[in-house]
């Protein structure tokens, strides 16, 4: 099993529209970063927990724990022309994207960006690296109990 940092704009998915949704799952779309493309489609399993960070907010931060429910598939919104996400360069029979499922697990307290900052056992997160701006991370093992060990 592995952990991951999962960023999401709460006004595009937020953990409350993800509470709302059918089954509380919801399609991890819009990646257009090779290196968080490729975490979903080559490493990310069913069942891997997942930290769910509202990004580009007043108040970043870990906002819930999930898990990834299914394994990579192509992202849909590539091949609509009048998506945001549309990729012109993708074919259904060679996507260019991939997303997951993931599922939320429940919902936490905000744990700010800043907050993540003040804990030492958090210095080398990779999420809190300078100039680290993807949207999905790997998270180690110590990271993750420590955290959910302070929600």
């Amino acid at each position: 099993m592995r952990y991951w940092l999962m960023k999401s704009e709460p006004s595009d998915v937020s953990i409350d529209d993800l509470a709302k949704l059918p089954n509380q799952s919801v399609a991890w779309y819009g990646v257009r970063n090779y290196q968080a493309r490729n975490f979903m489609r080559d490493q990310m399993k069913m069942g891997d927990k997942v930290l769910f960070y509202h990004s580009n907010c007043e108040v970043p931060g870990i906002a819930g724990l999930a898990v990834v429910s299914t394994l990579a598939y192509p992202d849909e919104t590539q091949f609509n022309p009048k998506n945001h996400y549309f990729d012109p360069k993708a074919t259904r029979e060679t996507p260019r994207w991939f997303n997951v499922d993931v599922k939320l697990v429940k919902k936490t307290r905000l744990l700010s960006i800043k907050e993540m900052r003040e804990h030492p056992e958090l210095a080398n997160m990779r999420t809190l690296q300078k100039g680290n701006r993807l949207s999905i991370t790997p998270v180690d093992p110590k990271e993750w109990a420590f955290i959910e060990s302070i929600l």
